[in-house]
């Protein structure tokens, strides 16, 4: 991929991202995740990987406004517009379309191409360790979640049998098993890096949080009579 097509590729982009979760820093997260996972396996089309790396998330304008909506099926067909549009063969915006059709978590779609598997890992990779933690509270609040659900006794909830959203039900439905999601092995050896950040922290948070309400209440039972 020479420079110019990068620069189109990229100014399209970032006339797509608004989301403060899934920003241009992302964008180039992943884009680098994926290089640094490339390097590790053999035949990658590095055009039709790095287009997909910086196309991912320009459909989640579309699915805030419209929730019913996924980014990811927007995006791809996006994406397979504007190729198409700039003259791009049309094998090659299948490819991209195919990867951006296939980043999220919907097993009913899962990736097929070395590239899109290799874009998944990367954009999974993103919500892994300190940054999957500070990206997943930056949505929660952006979308006025809680930090925890509080059970029928007045306790928190530690998420794991949650049906409201809060960060710890995100956390134990999604987060915490990351590492069994990824398709290449040095996306597996970078996650085991990071997971044992995002456990201290949530661990850290619930023990904190339900602490102060565990004496909490008993202060407040002691007045309130």
């Amino acid at each position: 991929m020479n420079k110019e097509t990068y620069c189109l590729l990229e100014k399209f982009m970032i006339c797509c991202i608004e989301d403060a979760a899934h920003d241009k820093e992302h964008i180039y997260r992943v884009l680098y995740n994926a290089l640094e996972i490339a390097k590790e396996e053999n035949n990658v089309n590095y055009d039709v990987l790095i287009a997909a790396c910086l196309l991912h998330d320009i459909g989640r304008k579309e699915e805030s406004e419209n929730p019913s909506l996924c980014h990811a099926i927007v995006g791809g067909e996006k994406s397979y517009k504007f190729l198409l549009s700039h003259g791009f063969e049309k094998e090659y915006a299948e490819q991209v379309k195919h990867c951006i059709h296939t980043h999220s978590y919907r097993k009913s779609n899962p990736p097929v191409s070395l590239e899109a598997k290799i874009l998944f890992d990367a954009d999974k990779l993103d919500v892994t360790g300190a940054i999957g933690i500070a990206r997943t509270l930056l949505y929660k609040g952006s979308v006025s979640e809680p930090l925890y659900s509080v059970l029928p006794d007045g306790m928190i909830s530690n998420g794991e049998n949650d049906i409201l959203p809060s960060f710890f039900q995100e956390y134990k439905l999604k987060l915490e098993n990351l590492c069994s999601v990824f398709y290449t092995e040095k996306a597996r050896e970078l996650a085991k890096e990071r997971q044992h950040i995002a456990r201290e922290f949530y661990n850290s948070l619930y023990q904190e949080a339900n602490l102060s309400y565990q004496n909490g209440k008993k202060e407040l039972d002691k007045i309130i009579r």
